[in-house]
Order: structure tokens, then sequence, then C-alpha cells
């Protein structure tokens, strides 16, 4: 099995953080409660230098955040966009983005649910455990309008899942209980300090 499948292909070998970043500024990264994340995005239209800048600057704000994935709205921009950098449950690292993805449904028969931890960074430092199914397929285009396919199982498929509900306009928080929702709310006002100071500080150690 290759370790790294870059757009869903295997490749030799892939750099610690992708190309793009080199390229890309750090955005500020919207929150709970902001509008453009509770609300549907519009599909991208235009591909072209502004998506690709669109792309470079959020792959280098994942990593500045540590995260393994990131949805344009996020970043305040309300397109049908996400980048993603993320380990599924072997070790095998996924990296990549996905224009107006769309999540295939799945029979019953071959999928389960797992309960598992899950955060946001959009609600920083919050970690819940969220049920979500253990395999995913999300189907879109590149930056370049060439089609996509992108499969993931465990980890990977959660990251999938939940990078995609961005693009419908849904957080995690979404798919908690009204006490669940309370819970990682507080996490977030608790731990909301720590999580900015070290996202600064990874700024300062990238050079930005």
């Amino acid at each position: 099995m290759p370790s790294v499948f870059l757009q869903g292909r295997p490749v030799e070998s892939y750099p610690r953080l992708a190309p793009e970043a080199r390229r890309g500024s750090v955005r500020r990264i919207t929150e709970a409660g902001e509008e453009v994340l509770h609300k549907p995005c519009r599909d991208v239209t235009e591909f072209g230098p502004d998506l690709a800048a669109l792309i470079d600057d959020m792959f280098l704000t994942m990593y500045v955040a540590e995260g393994a994935g990131l949805a344009a709205n996020q970043v305040g921009v309300g397109l049908r966009l996400f980048v993603y950098d993320c380990a599924d449950d072997e070790g095998v690292r996924h990296v990549g983005h996905v224009v107006n993805p769309v999540l295939d449904t799945l029979a019953p028969a071959g999928r389960r649910l797992l309960d598992d931890g899950e955060g946001c960074l959009s609600v920083p430092g919050a970690l819940m455990d969220v049920a979500r199914p253990d395999r995913a397929v999300v189907r879109g285009l590149d930056r370049h309008g060439e089609p996509v396919a992108v499969e993931g199982t465990g980890y990977f498929a959660r990251c999938l899942e939940h990078e995609t509900d961005h693009c419908d306009g849904r957080l995690y928080l979404d798919r908690l209980s009204a006490r669940g929702r309370k819970d990682a709310l507080r996490q977030a006002a608790d731990r909301r300090e720590e999580v900015f100071a070290r996202r600064a500080a990874n700024v300062e150690a990238l050079g930005r």
C-alpha cells in the first residue's frame, strides 16, 4: 500500500507541507456563529488564478491551525471547496482539494457508524464524539475543473464527511445533542486562548 495519496491517487513521495502552502498567505479562520458557516456554499463556476490563490491560502492556514482539513467558508469565502492533509487509520496520508464536493450515498450494508472524537478549527479547542460512517466517497473537481474522486476510510472518511458538511452549511455541532453542543462551546471558550497562542507561534515558525 502506498504511503501517500495525492488527489486520490498514489504517489511515491510527498513533502511535509503541500507545495501550495509555500505560495499562500494566512487567513483568519471563522468561528461558530458567523453567518458564512451556517448557510450552504455556492458552487465554484470560475476556475483560474483567484481559485488557485484561495487554495494556496487555505493549505497554509490549515497547517498553521494544525488541522486535517479546511473548507472555504472557514476562511470567510462561501464557495464549495475544501483542502485536506489527513492520515487514515492505517497511517496512509491523503492530501488534496475538492471543488464542488458531493458525498456518494453508500448502501447501509456496506458501511457502519463509528463514534469517535472530532474537532473543528471553527470551534477551537473542543473535541466531541460524533457518529459518522466509516467509509466515504467524495466526487467533485480539481482547481482546473477536472473530475476528481476521493475515497476514505476511518478517520479520513470522517474528514471528508466533516468538510463536505461545511460546504453544506453544517458544523459538527449540528450533529450533537443540545447538551453536547453546550459542552463543546464551553470547551472552546476555555481553550480558545491556548489555541490562538499556538496558531500565532506556528505563523512565526513558518516565517509568515
